[in-house]
């Protein structure tokens, strides 16, 4: 588990096909620091394990599978991923109950300050998949590569959300521009009371 609250931006430094998925390099000075084989770490929201690791050269490699690949988004080498270590039970949770089972990619639509400040806020719109989309509800919790966010707004199958400026600066977000595709995870209350749902029926 995790809580969306990324803890470094890492560099994705080598990227090897590897049968029907691929093995990937990341490079993140310090955060492998107390990282060992086995632990998980979610990268752009993707929880992923770890399959080797050297602390000392800030380097650790992880094995994506095609069903991951074809729900996520952001592996690509040279990329910048939002990371985080999973979840310990005496860590505060900042942000909210994130598995790191990314759902699916949605497409930005809007991303623009919400003003001329140049400490300004910035509003992002994202288009959801259909599928996707009935989870999402006003002032509900959403994990967009990784990053806790808050819904404001929610509108046939796109919804808002706004960037404070310490979210732009340690997270890849500031560097969103339309078209692009971001990992997205739904609440997961909302994945169990859509599941009572259909079992009530």
């Amino acid at each position: 588990m995790f809580t969306g609250i990324v803890q470094a931006v890492g560099t994705i430094a080598q990227v090897v096909r590897q049968g029907d998925g691929l093995r990937i390099e990341l490079s993140a000075p310090a955060f492998f620091d107390d990282v060992a084989v086995g632990d998980s770490v979610a990268l752009n929201g993707c929880c992923l394990t770890v399959v080797s690791c050297d602390s000392r050269a800030g380097r650790a490699a992880f094995d994506v599978s095609a069903e991951t690949l074809r729900c996520t988004s952001g592996f690509a080498q040279g990329a910048p991923v939002n990371l985080e270590k999973a979840l310990r039970l005496a860590d505060r949770l900042g942000g909210h109950l994130v598995t790191g089972h990314v759902d699916g990619t949605g497409v930005v639509r809007e991303f623009a300050a919400v003003d001329s400040d140049a400490r300004s806020s910035f509003r992002l719109v994202v288009d959801a998949p259909r599928e996707l989309a009935r989870y999402v509800a006003a002032k509900g919790s959403i994990a967009i590569d990784g990053v806790s966010l808050t819904v404001n707004r929610v509108e046939d199958a796109s919804f808002e959300v706004n960037l404070i400026p310490h979210t732009l600066e340690v997270t890849t977000l500031a560097a969103l521009a339309p078209g692009a595709r971001v990992n997205l995870e739904i609440d997961l209350m909302a994945r169990y009371a859509e599941r009572l749902r259909v079992t009530a029926q």
